[in-house]
């Protein structure tokens, strides 16, 4: 378990689950601090797990915000950094910025498949569902990844948490498709000699 802080004065407090911030675990905690103020109470939960706080102002929004989305197995390093600063960018309420990278994320799924750099977006679309990377009609996941992306980018519009969460579930699920999965198959035994 590491090594977590001493907080001094913490007391039991209203109980909370939550996702931490900090480390991701999924906790639940009732030491830590609470505040009241004109707006209401604001709470700082010490998580149980690394014992860093999570401040929760009186309308529940957490700081730090929790990555949301899961983990992923396998992914290449690029895939994989990329992947996690769309998360980041969700947590910290960047939503557009979420948006973007996610279209960003779509362009590098399908370079590290074998596609050209420097194609059409569409053209990188069409390259994953027609080598079999999206699955059954997924087209429409990779799609709207696309679409919601270029309304990001050429339009003046601020995308929402909805739109930047479901961007986030999309690609998520296409990475355990291409990714994640793929490494869970059991892989074959060679048979013993003269079998």
């Amino acid at each position: 378990m590491p090594k977590t802080p001493r907080w001094q004065h913490r007391r039991s407090i209203e109980s909370r689950a939550f996702r931490c911030g900090w480390c991701g675990k999924r906790v639940a905690s009732h030491m830590g601090w609470e505040a009241e103020s004109k707006k209401g109470a604001h709470f700082l939960y010490l998580c149980p797990f690394c014992g860093k706080p999570n401040y929760f102002m009186p309308e529940g929004r957490q700081y730090p915000g929790a990555c949301p989305g899961e983990d992923v197995q396998a992914l290449p390093g690029e895939v994989e950094a990329l992947y996690n600063e769309v998360r980041n960018c969700i947590a910290s309420s960047c939503h557009t910025a979420g948006v973007l990278a996610c279209r960003k994320l779509l362009m590098h799924i399908t370079v590290a498949q074998g596609a050209d750099e420097g194609k059409r977006f569409i053209d990188y679309v069409d390259y994953l569902a027609e080598r079999g990377y999206v699955p059954p009609n997924g087209r429409g996941w990779v799609d709207h990844i696309r679409s919601k992306g270029n309304e990001a980018t050429h339009e003046i519009k601020i995308m929402s948490p909805e739109d930047s969460k479901e961007l986030l579930s999309f690609a998520e699920m296409l990475l355990k498709f291409i990714y994640e999965f793929p490494t869970r198959i059991p892989q074959p035994t060679k048979p013993a000699p003269g079998q």
